[in-house]
């Protein structure tokens, strides 16, 4: 028999009154995932790998993919079960502790803003072949502050920005493919091995940056719609994308003009609009100088949004001033936004960022590295509200390999990027160790791993995923709605003793499950005595795990009198909600508690839910006006054609079903040969889709206002 610790009423987490609004959907996840990546990688770096690693160029395009692959895996997972702002930052932070998290949040910061900068100096190279006397820096500033105020005005605006500069480079770079792959000569992959394998992995090791893109989405999860779904669907077709254009593209590169002229001079700058012009003249050269433009507007756009967001989460966290984490009059964040594209601006206009573009590419391959770590951290921490609605597979074998790939490969790329990489990491530890040390006591979730070594714990910590959990909500497949249509109810008139309510709720329990009433008693009672009872807005979630159950179980209990469960509670409780589950599904069981915690924060809940006159209405109460419709059954209404049919024969909407039907004042929880009759009140639940189709189509019934008003949010 398990309990759970207390689900805070507040959390742990700074800043929690000020979210970031969630304003982005799929497209615009695979948008900024794909942007953000299709850059300096095709527009770029061809010429230099092709010098390299010669006719194999597109190979070590594709082994450079597979050691992204651990890192974005993990990535994803932390992303899922942590959807703040600040990314890695964040990621590391509460996995292994604030000096982690500040060295990760600063130099990623100092990384996405070097590449941001060097994209849009890219946007300058391509145009000097056109402008060769005119100064790029100024125009580069201009598309700075251009992004920067497009940034300002909402991660949707951006987003959809992102979106329309996606699809105009799609459009192009597929022309280029398939013309390339029409005027292609298999001749000019002779000699495919001439380099041998140490310059393909070392070309490999050069072009890893081309994928960094990939994961700043995860900088933006705080903003993303449904990001289960929507985070890592993006991230994974954004991934196919990329590695499909770079295999294919650098391949009809070299088939079009043979590796000898994308490697002259040590390598082409402009090996796309070479390769254009060749195949159909000067305007394919021109249509490819588009082609850049757009990939490195939208490189610069996806790193103004993602970098801004690093100095939110570490203003929250107070390893940076205040001012830095606060959300502006548009909902994002303004300083963050003003102090990132300052640096832009001073970068473009003082530095030629191409060089040190490369170095933070170094530093974000140790970021790759440690997001792996910190995948490990947390599952062997064994925090039960650590729970990412996508976990990565192979665990841990590929995470080992996602540590120890990219610094092979930075030791590999010379003695440079690894002192920029150490630099950064020193800068990092100096802030925290003089700036931060003293304004935060978070010790990330290394300290549960520590905890099973004999050392304490950080229950702040735990406190703050339930949180995230309880903004979440329960998955599809969680069974909350069906839990709540079919619980026992406890309606008490007058006043009752707690313990006494516990001994009646678990007498009733027991005739279901395999333990008996005095087990459950007992277990509810040391729940309310170790503080793991959640209290809070006139209600309390005792609850417990157990061996050998089958399925979450349920009573509802209104007391309108009020019922004392601690000496010194101030206010009295209303509502009380006893729930058992499998003990081998403490995610599950955390997320029903989330949501009944989340509804029962809202203002409208207590009013309905003391004002049911019916148990029927007291579980409607607790269920979603988007998941759940009542109707009646009248002759005269629509729904007429129902009365008389069992409900094996329904034609619901997919996902939806008939949870209880009120007769004659009785409350019916159906089957599927339970028939309909005049009178009935039907309640169903189901997918929000589902439930929109039945309102258009039994909206206007007999019950108006009540029906429509029967599940308040």
């Amino acid at each position: 028999m398990a309990s759970d610790v207390r689900i805070a009423a507040g959390s742990g987490d700074p800043g929690m009154a000020q979210r970031l609004e969630k304003q982005l959907g799929l497209w615009d996840v695979y948008a900024i995932a794909t942007g953000a990546t299709l850059s300096s990688g095709f527009f770029l770096l061809p010429g230099l790998a092709a010098a390299g690693a010669g006719a194999a160029m597109p190979l070590s395009y594709f082994l450079a993919g597979l050691v992204v692959v651990p890192g974005m895996l993990s990535k994803v997972e932390l992303a899922t079960a942590m959807p703040r702002a600040g990314g890695i930052y964040y990621f590391l932070d509460r996995s292994m502790g604030p000096l982690v998290g500040t060295i990760g949040g600063f130099g990623t910061w100092i990384a996405l803003i070097l590449k941001a900068a060097f994209a849009l100096i890219g946007v300058g190279a391509y145009l000097n072949l056109f402008l060769p006397g005119v100064e790029m820096g100024p125009i580069a500033a201009g598309f700075a502050i251009f992004f920067g105020l497009v940034n300002y005005f909402g991660a949707k605006k951006s987003g959809s920005f992102q979106v329309f500069l996606l699809m105009g480079l799609l459009i192009l770079l597929l022309w280029f493919c398939g013309v390339g792959f029409l005027n292609s000569e298999v001749g000019n992959f002779s000699g495919f091995f001439e380099s041998g394998s140490a310059g393909i992995i070392a070309t490999a090791g050069l072009v890893f940056v081309s994928y960094m893109g990939l994961t700043k989405v995860a900088s933006v999860a705080e903003e993303v719609k449904d990001p289960e779904r929507n985070l890592p669907l993006g991230m994974f077709l954004g991934f196919g994308t990329v590695l499909i254009i770079y295999v294919v593209g650098t391949s009809v590169m070299i088939s079009t003009v043979g590796v000898d002229a994308l490697a002259a001079d040590g390598g082409v700058l402009a090996p796309v609009a070479m390769v254009a012009e060749q195949l159909v003249g000067p305007w394919g050269a021109i249509l490819m100088t588009i082609a850049a433009v757009l990939a490195f507007s939208s490189v610069a756009n996806a790193g103004i949004l993602s970098a801004s967001r690093y100095p939110l989460a570490m203003g929250r966290d107070k390893l940076l001033p205040d001012f830095f984490g606060r959300v502006g009059a548009q909902g994002t964040p303004t300083i963050g936004i003003a102090v990132t594209v300052g640096l832009i601006l001073f970068s473009v206009t003082v530095f030629d960022p191409s060089g040190i573009a490369k170095l933070a590419g170094a530093f974000q391959m140790t970021m790759f590295a440690l997001a792996c770590l910190a995948v490990i951290v947390m599952r062997e921490s064994r925090i039960e509200s650590y729970d990412p609605g996508y976990r990565s597979p192979l665990y841990p074998g590929i995470q080992i390999l996602g540590v120890l790939a990219p610094f092979w490969l930075i030791v590999n790329m010379g003695l440079l990027p690894t002192l920029f990489t150490g630099s950064l990491i020193t800068f990092g530890a100096m802030w925290y160790t003089y700036y931060a040390r003293d304004r935060v006591t978070r010790g990330g979730a290394i300290r549960h791993v520590f905890e099973r070594l004999g050392q304490a714990r950080d229950d702040g910590l735990d406190r703050e995923l339930r949180e995230i959990m309880k903004e979440r909500g329960a998955r599809e497949a969680d069974p909350f709605d069906e839990l709540m249509t079919s619980a026992g109810v406890i309606d008490v008139e007058g006043a009752v003793d707690y313990e006494k309510l516990v001994q009646e709720v678990s007498e009733k329990l027991a005739l279901t499950v395999p333990v008996t009433a005095t087990q459950l008693t007992e277990g509810f009672l040391d729940g309310r005595r170790i503080g793991a009872t959640p209290v809070s807005h006139g209600a309390a979630l005792p609850h417990l795990r157990l061996e050998d159950l089958d399925r979450s179980q349920i009573i509802l209990v209104r007391s309108r009198h009020g019922v004392q469960i601690e000496e010194d509670q101030a206010d009295p409780i209303y509502a009380l909600f006893f729930l058992i589950s499998p003990d081998d599904d403490p995610g599950r069981h955390l997320r029903i508690l989330a949501q009944l915690a989340s509804r029962i924060d809202q203002d409208g809940f207590m009013p309905e839910w003391l004002s049911a006159e019916t148990e029927e209405k007291m579980k409607e109460a607790l269920i979603h006006d988007d998941r759940m419709f009542v109707f009646k059954l009248a002759e005269e209404l629509p729904g007429a054609d129902l009365i008389g049919s069992p409900l094996s024969e329904l034609s619901l909407p997919e996902g939806t079903l008939v949870a209880m039907i009120r007769r004659s004042g009785s409350l019916i929880i159906p089957s599927g040969g339970t028939s309909l009759a005049v009178g009935d009140r039907l309640t169903v639940i189901g997918r929000p889709e589902g439930i929109v189709a039945l309102r258009q189509k039994y909206e206007d019934t007999s019950e108006g206002d009540e029906i429509n008003q029967s599940a308040v949010n």
